[in-house]
């Protein structure tokens, strides 16, 4: 418990709320008061008072109470797994690989570039609807070992993380939410009707996920956390 009073304790210091003005302090006067034991069964009811204070897209600091994440389109499972991907994964749904003006012709978001990195390598495009709009857009870049993949934010889960805490953090892109996952974690991918693709398993390398405009971000590579948030606040 001491450890999700703590993330509460820092959530406080995101929350806005216009109406009614006195929530947000009366919310961080309780999460700053010394842990008690019989604090423990107060600390569920008052997680429900911080989801209805939090915008919607921050709402699911809630789940971290069951140790599952979900935020930006992206399910983050901080329990302990044995879990490992075995021979290579398959590619996405449909995935297939386009020039930069057709992948922006594909998708229903702006695909933006990261000034940090310049042009990328290689644009891939999957998971089409029936219409022949994709779902995700990936920028490859240093042979594919980074990588940025942009998703509707709108739609559900495009992507699940099974990752051992500590190395779940909230951190800031651009002044709001971000998740940041400091080490190799499983990483499949979730389709269009909910279902994990357990064959697009593999082992992704630190991450940082951000959304932007109704659009989801994953940051994956041989980055610190500095340097992702570089990288994701240069977005153009």
């Amino acid at each position: 418990m001491g450890d999700l009073e703590r993330e509460l304790r820092d959530l406080s210091a995101w929350l806005e709320t216009p109406d009614p003005p006195d929530v947000t302090a009366r919310v961080r006067v309780r999460l700053s008061r010394p842990a008690r034991p019989w604090r423990r069964l107060a600390v569920a009811a008052l997680v429900a008072v911080v989801v209805a204070v939090v915008p919607p897209t921050r709402a699911a600091v809630a789940d971290a109470v069951t140790g599952l994440l979900r935020f930006a389109g992206v399910s983050i499972a901080t329990t302990p797994t044995r879990t490992l991907p075995g021979d290579t994964p398959s590619p996405l749904p449909s995935q297939r690989s386009v020039a930069l003006d057709e992948a922006q012709r594909s998708v229903r978001f702006p695909v933006r570039l990261p000034a940090k990195l310049g042009p990328p390598e290689q644009v891939l495009v999957a998971d089409p609807d029936p219409t022949g709009t994709y779902r995700v857009a990936t920028l490859l870049y240093g042979g594919g070992a980074l990588r940025v993949d942009a998703f509707d934010g709108r739609l559900n889960l495009a992507f699940h993380k099974k990752a051992t805490p500590p190395g779940v953090e909230w951190v800031q892109v651009n002044g709001d939410f971000a998740v940041w996952v400091d080490h190799p974690h499983v990483l499949s991918y979730v389709d269009r009707a909910g279902q994990v693709r357990e064959e697009t398993a593999r082992l992704a390398a630190s991450t940082l996920i951000w959304e932007d405009d109704d659009v989801s971000y994953r940051l994956e590579g041989a980055l610190s956390k500095v340097e992702a948030i570089e990288v994701a606040q240069s977005l153009r």
